[in-house]
């Protein structure tokens, strides 16, 4: 459990936090929630002690594990992607130390009945049953599945973390922080570098961890399906509800509504007392009574109505110019690095006015074929914009291009020209930036705040192409909502990178997936992209797309002799009974796991023994179902 104790933070005059509390517990999933530099971000950062306040204090139990994520961090170097993760065990790798060194002694000792002999036996004895409790013995399964999870294949584990682009050392840094079985984890936008499949396999593991978790995230989706607990920080107050985000929403405005209802019926009350004393106020027959509603007013516990925080991005794009017909046309189109063939013989063509999404998994050349279109990077085959076709390209890191060292209003003024530059201050109000924003630095400006300097610089020229590569990182719901609506109402061409479903939902009606080096064309939203593949996620069609076709009958030349046949039966019933042995398995290790929640949510029933029961079971459940997918491998083999 944590305590936030009447915590303040102020700027100045004004308050970031104004005496604010609240506690975490243990199976709570909050959801952090608040326009840009509401303070969420700076929340985390003093709970995870990185950060110091100006009054309260945080109170949380003895040895009480923090893992925090924050959005920008420094990444350590020289370590593969399984010795970074390992890292994390600090006392498994000390006691894994500590036993190879009594191996190696035990080895070379010949003197069995000694003393040290036998304490050597006994410190062995020790370590293994601590590495037991540990659950040591379980690190690498452990290590695998979650970075498996998070998008890395096993071919990524012997690779240097120096190899990596930013995205994917941050999706280490968070695989680090699920295995330490932190008591609470404190994410901030960690959905920011992870592809929708990814997303879909952090909100299963987040809705068992044994732990509290606080996340900040602007995805409405992840939101809904992790948390069940919002809370809102709005003018350095915080108001809780125990709902997630859509659910909060509603009651948020049920309780506004039911506040302005008592504060308006007191008003009156007050209104209607306030006339009586003064209208018998000099009248000594009626004195007792006025002097009893004098008392009465004084009495009143006065209901104030929260200050409603309204302020957000108003903001529209200029008409698109007129174009030919066809915005976008791909013919035999191919990209490889190195020996890398990322697509190849790619065919598309994107006509004027649509309104298109890039999706597949990370690697799969969404943002190669966005750079290849821009012209940033050199490609094979055709690759052409249409007639009259005027493009502004939003890059995955558009927000972290900016001078840091410029101000907000330099950045936007010197990008400006013609008659625009004489709006620019006007643009920048519709970004949320007055007249005190817009002489600050780029350098301390939050994320947000940087990524709506980045769009507004998308609002300086009319364009009739808009390519955008996840565009909604950074930015809170309220913003993404009103960049939603604009794109809407945009009367150009667009094509769009993200991985956020309630923003693709509704804005784009052409799906052109990446996937296994091709580009497939899906006509409808992302709801119905994924309902046609049959699927809940998109990690889910990603599965079944995988599994191989059955091969066409095999030439006669290639027909297999007698003997071979049997064998080859015999081999898929062991394989079959194998499988179906595992399945059972499976649904035995999870029952049992959801007993084991069950007491672990209980105070009552809550040991350190019922933990380590658990902790084992998953280890059990994590290598069962590895040796699941590898039967199901070894069968797709032996049947096709």
């Amino acid at each position: 459990m944590v305590g936030i104790n009447e915590l303040t933070v102020n700027f100045g005059e004004r308050y970031l936090f104004d005496k604010i509390s609240f506690i975490i517990n243990k199976n709570d999933r909050v959801g952090l929630v608040g326009k840009n530099g509401a303070g969420k971000s700076s929340l985390l950062k003093i709970i995870a002690g990185e950060a110091e306040s100006d009054g309260g204090n945080i109170s949380m139990p003895i040895d009480f594990r923090v893992g925090y994520l924050p959005q920008d961090m420094d990444f350590s170097c020289g370590n593969t992607v399984m010795e970074e993760a390992k890292s994390v065990f600090k006392e498994v790798n000390e006691i894994n130390e500590g036993i190879d060194e009594i191996n190696h002694q035990l080895a070379t000792r010949e003197d069995y009945e000694s003393d040290s002999y036998m304490d050597l036996l006994n410190d062995l004895n020790d370590f293994n049953e601590r590495l037991q409790l540990l659950g040591g013995f379980n690190v690498e399964a452990n290590i695998e599945t979650i970075l498996k999870g998070l998008g890395f294949s096993s071919k990524d584990f012997t690779r240097l973390t120096d190899d990596f682009s930013g995205g994917w050392r941050m999706r280490i840094e968070l695989a680090k922080i699920l295995l330490s079985n932190a008591d609470v984890l404190l994410l901030d936008e960690p959905t920011n570098h992870l592809d929708i499949e990814s997303i879909q396999w952090l909100e299963d593991f987040l809705k068992v961890y044994a732990g509290g978790v606080v996340l900040v995230s602007h995805d409405r989706a992840f939101l809904d399906n992790v948390t069940n607990r919002t809370i809102e920080i709005s003018l350095g107050q915080i108001y809780d509800y125990k709902a997630p985000y859509t659910k909060y929403l509603s009651l948020r405005q049920e309780r506004r509504e039911q506040q302005i209802a008592a504060y308006n019926n007191q008003q009156k009350q007050i209104q209607d007392t306030e006339k009586f004393i003064e209208r018998f106020r000099s009248k000594a027959s009626k004195a007792v009574q006025v002097q009893s509603r004098i008392k009465q007013l004084d009495k009143i516990d006065r209901i104030e109505i929260e200050e409603e925080d309204n302020s957000s991005m108003r903001f529209s794009f200029p008409p698109a110019p007129s174009s030919g017909k066809i915005s976008i046309e791909a013919a035999g189109v191919g990209k490889s690095f190195g020996d890398n063939q990322v697509f190849s013989g790619v065919d598309f063509f994107v006509e004027r006015g649509k309104k298109i999404a890039f999706v597949g998994k990370n690697g799969e050349g969404k943002t190669t074929m966005i750079r290849s279109i821009v012209g940033e990077l050199e490609h094979d085959g055709l690759l052409k914009l249409g007639h009259n076709v005027e493009l502004a390209y939003f890059a995955q890191n558009q927000a972290e291009t900016l001078d840091k060292e410029k101000t907000v209003f330099e950045t936007i003024d010197e990008a400006a020209h013609g008659e625009i530059r004489k709006k620019v201050r006007n643009l920048l109000g519709s970004f949320m930036f007055g007249e005190e924003e817009i002489s600050k630095k780029v350098k301390v400006l939050s994320g947000g705040e940087r990524a709506r300097v980045a769009l507004c610089k998308l609002l300086l020229e009319p364009v009739n192409l808009l390519i955008l590569d996840e565009p909604t990182n950074h930015l809170d719901i309220r913003s993404k909502d009103v960049l939603k609506d604009a794109l809407k109402s945009y009367d150009g061409t667009l094509v769009v990178i993200s991985h956020d479903r309630d923003f693709l939902d509704g804005l784009t009606s052409e799906m052109y997936e990446f996937s296994d080096g091709n580009v497939k064309q899906f006509l409808g939203g992302v709801y119905e992209f994924l309902e046609t593949k049959k699927a809940n996620s998109i990690r889910e069609f990603e599965h079944k797309e995988k599994k191989t076709e059955k091969k066409v009958k095999q030439d006669s030349s290639h027909k297999l002799s007698y003997e071979e046949k049997k064998q080859l039966d015999k081999d898929i019933r062991k394989t079959q009974n194998r499988i179906g042995k595992l399945e059972k398995e499976v649904g035995e290790y999870e029952a049992k796991i959801e007993e084991l929640n069950k007491q672990l949510a209980d105070p009552s029933s809550y040991t350190d023994e019922v933990l380590v029961e658990y902790n084992e079971v998953k280890s059990k459940l994590d290598q069962t179902m590895l040796d699941w997918e590898n039967s199901e491998q070894q069968l797709e083999g032996l049947t096709q």
